[in-house]
């Protein structure tokens, strides 16, 4: 279909636009460019996610239904010793017993809205290829099917009542390459070579057809498939008309499918012809502001320009009864975090089979409501402050980057109608709180109050040169996080000093290798992440963006320099810079993106003994592809 079909087909969904509206949405990054994230989701902050379907029927966790007919794996134990060899009972003899007999989502979604959820958003779909709605165009539904219920219909029911937002999530995309596994067989044993169930083509539609040998990927080149994803994903949207919708992976399928999608949907969600659309989409590939960028398990490393979002789980994604659940203290720190860098946390919260929680979840529900009831005047409706916050503990973006440790030494900021609030994330033992990124200056902001979130007496304080001195009361509470609220004026004039730049040490033998996580970042998208064990450099997307390290040099001496590279792209060629010293490399397309290859850059000279910054970024911004920088090397010569 072309982009002119697109287009009419997308006006037509929102009915067609006056002759002096803004013209709709094309499927194109020139015309999504115009999206702004709608005011609801800044002010959100928090989405309670319903993971949850047939996979949860073994109790086993997530993937299980690719996981059972992966021979030897952990689902695959499982499944043989509960219900047997997956070549005679196998995942469409799980979906029936999926029956959600004790799912009250009006009573789950007041719980939600009590612990400080502004929008829910139903799994609409897994890589499992069941649907969870009454679909048009899939007899694998659970309108027919296991709970014989409209699972995102009642949901979305429940949420508009309870009066939040609505989303969905699809992960659809990916499930025709996902579910392959089900028509293999095993290798070893009394059944090797019997097919599973996945081959019998009386199922297909369920399975899926099987793939070519090449289609591997996580999004199929298989061109039908592109059209049944597009087809059923309509139909989600256009029957349910969810303010949020949430794909697991970047935008599928290129332009005339993906972007195609997406306009169609932004078009749909305008209130009125040419007006701005009120919906988000949502996907984990970075977009400039065109849509909401996800961050699976993992937060940005510092404040993003746009609106962005954490998708997490207070456990596995789906039930587990061998998974232990977060506590309050990581789930209350995840949130501060993120807000104080201009996110949103989209949490998981686990069901079991029947629909019913835990009661370690309701307990962490109700505890999160306790806090949320006092310092929520800090979330909601908040938005950055000049520095995301201050502290020992640096948080390492990326996605899978979720475990960080916090202490009464780390503080987040967020603003919110003229108020500054820094939350402090532990109970100080000395009982004082000292915020240096508040130096009394000349030109500086003006504090007039300081109060503490949940203490309604008067605190004592002072501020100086070397930054605001709080001290605390009685603690109020054992909470893992406490709030000051901060009244004045000219909040944002302060001029919060540089955070400490980390120096890398020469090893026994007088190399250097800096940490890619010790980099100082310059951009808006490069971000340290985590693929697999290894941290790179990643979203290097724009040819404004750089690294810098600080090192320390024992004395005059020659080094090779080397950078371990990885690039789907042709033509990327970085610059690697050094007292005054410039060394080209080019980086070939290495094949992946974890296709890591090291190259030789060149030869750099130090004159005397101490610190030195070492920075790396694009040649020529006019020719740049994006790479991932998993490691440098200054090598002495001997």
């Amino acid at each position: 279909m072309t982009s002119m079909a697109w287009a009419v087909l997308t006006a037509a969904s929102a009915c067609a636009a006056a002759a002096d509206a803004a013209p709709p949405f094309e499927p194109t990054m020139e015309s999504l460019a115009r999206y702004r994230c709608p005011r609801w989701f800044r002010d959100a902050k928090l989405g309670i996610w319903a993971h949850w379907g047939p996979q949860a029927v073994p109790m086993n966790g997530d993937w299980y239904a690719r996981g059972m007919y992966e021979e030897g794996s952990r689902h695959y134990r499982y499944h043989l010793a509960h219900y047997g060899h997956p070549s005679r009972f196998g995942y469409k003899d799980i979906v029936p017993l999926w029956k959600a007999e004790r799912w009250d989502p009006d009573r789950l979604m007041a719980l939600y809205k009590r612990a400080g959820a502004r929008y829910f958003v139903s799994m609409a779909c897994h890589h499992d290829n069941f649907d969870l709605w009454d679909s048009k165009h899939h007899r694998w539904n659970a309108v027919r099917m296991g709970p014989q219920r409209d699972v995102v219909g009642e949901w979305q029911r429940a949420a508009r009542k309870a009066g939040l937002r609505f989303g969905v999530s699809e992960h659809l995309g990916a499930s025709f390459t996902w579910f392959q596994t089900s028509k293999r067989s095993d290798r070893e044993g009394p059944l090797a070579g019997v097919p599973y169930d996945g081959a019998d083509p009386r199922y297909e539609d369920l399975y899926h057809r099987p793939a070519a040998p090449d289609d591997t990927g996580w999004y199929s080149r298989d061109p039908a498939w592109h059209r049944e994803w597009r087809v059923r994903i309509g139909d989600l949207v256009d029957t349910y008309r969810p303010d949020l919708l949430y794909t697991d992976g970047g935008v599928p399928f290129g332009n005339e499918v993906g972007l195609g999608l997406i306009a169609h949907f932004y078009n749909a969600g305008a209130r009125a012809p040419g007006a701005a659309p009120h919906v988000v989409y949502t996907c984990k590939q970075a977009s400039g502001g065109r849509w909401v960028e996800d961050l699976e398990r993992g937060v940005m490393s510092g404040i993003n320009p746009h609106p962005w979002q954490t998708d997490t789980s207070i456990g596995d994604w789906y039930y587990n009864r061998d998974w232990q659940y977060r506590d309050i203290g990581w789930t209350i720190h995840m949130l501060v975090d993120i807000v104080s860098k201009n996110g949103n946390l989209l949490l998981n919260v686990v069901q079991r089979p029947d629909g019913s929680l835990d009661p370690e979840v309701e307990r962490l529900l109700e505890e999160l409501a306790a806090w949320m009831a006092v310092h929520g005047e800090g979330i909601h409706g908040s938005r950055p402050w000049i520095v995301y916050g201050e502290g020992t503990k640096r948080a390492r973006g990326g996605h899978f980057a979720e475990d960080q440790t916090y202490s009464a030494e780390d503080v987040r900021f967020t603003t919110r109608s003229g108020a500054l609030y820094a939350f402090v994330l532990g109970w100080p033992e000395s009982g004082t709180v000292r915020l240096r990124s508040l130096p009394e200056t000349p030109r500086g902001g003006v504090i007039r109050e300081v109060r503490l979130l949940g203490h309604a007496g008067a605190l004592q304080w002072t501020h100086d040169a070397e930054g605001l001195t709080v001290r605390l009361p009685a603690k109020p509470a054992d909470w893992p996080a406490y709030a000051l609220k901060i009244v004045g004026s000219r909040l944002r004039a302060f001029t919060p000093p540089e955070p400490p730049t980390p120096v890398t040490l020469p090893d026994e033998r007088g190399d250097l290798a800096p940490a890619v996580a010790d980099a100082v970042l310059h951009g808006s998208g490069i971000r340290v992440e985590r693929r697999g064990d290894r941290e790179n450099l990643g979203f290097w997307d724009s040819p404004a963006d750089g690294a810098a390290w600080k090192l320390r040099f024992p004395g005059p001496g020659e080094y090779d320099v080397t950078l371990d590279c990885a690039t789907p792209h042709e033509g990327a060629s970085l610059l690697v810079e050094m007292g005054g010293q410039r060394l080209s490399v080019d980086v070939s397309r290495t094949g992946d993106w974890d296709a890591y290859r090291t190259l030789a850059a060149g030869r750099l000279t130090v004159a005397a003994a101490g610190d030195i910054t070492l920075a790396v970024r694009p040649r020529d911004p006019a020719t740049w592809k994006a790479v991932n920088l998993a490691g440098i090397r200054l090598t002495r010569r001997r």
